[in-house]
């Protein structure tokens, strides 16, 4: 797997943070340094821990599923993209939070990670990922763009929250379904 391929999942990965941001910027009169480094060091923090979790389950388990490992990769990222795409378009509000306190920041950072897991079983099957490296790229691209997120929300509101959602949900469609062609020979 390419820098580019990471760098895109890492991008998909992190649009759930950078949507709740986006939220607890709407939320919060004045968004201070800590706000942004709070949000930051949970989400970010969390969107590299798990898809660590989540590679050495898939490594402790590969040699049961190495025969349909593109298959179990295609239908997470497609679920998980498009579970992202139905949220985006969805017209249900969600509720505002101007709380930076760590037993809601931890369940924000968790509820918007789990997909993370996900990716991380899927980076176990896949040949050439360097794990250390792609845990690094998604934790840090999640720590920015959820302070970006932050202020975002703070300045403009919520109206780019579910583009955001949706744009990160059609970036993990489109590499599951690359995976799989190539896989099939499809692709080179």
């Amino acid at each position: 797997m390419g820098i580019a391929e990471l760098i895109l999942i890492a991008i998909g990965l992190s649009m759930d943070a950078f949507a709740v941001s986006i939220c607890k910027g709407l939320s919060t009169k004045k968004v201070r340094l800590k706000h942004y480094l709070l949000v930051g060091v949970w989400f970010g923090g969390f969107q590299a821990l798990m898809p660590l979790i989540g590679y050495l389950l898939g490594s402790t388990f590969e040699k049961y599923i190495t025969a349909i490992d593109h298959w179990i990769a295609f239908v997470l990222l497609i679920f998980i993209g498009g579970n992202m795409v139905r949220e985006g378009v969805s017209k249900e509000e969600e509720k505002q939070d101007d709380s930076f306190g760590a037993r809601g920041m931890l369940i924000l950072a968790v509820a918007t990670s789990i997909d993370a897991l996900a990716v991380g079983i899927t980076f176990a099957l896949l040949p050439n990922v360097n794990i250390l490296a792609a845990v690094s790229l998604i934790g840090t691209i999640t720590f920015i763009l959820a302070a970006v997120g932050l202020k975002v929300g703070n300045v403009f509101g919520t109206r780019y929250k579910s583009r955001a959602e949706i744009a990160g949900g059609i970036i993990l469609i489109l590499i599951g379904s690359k995976i799989l062609l190539e896989h099939l020979g499809i692709l080179g």
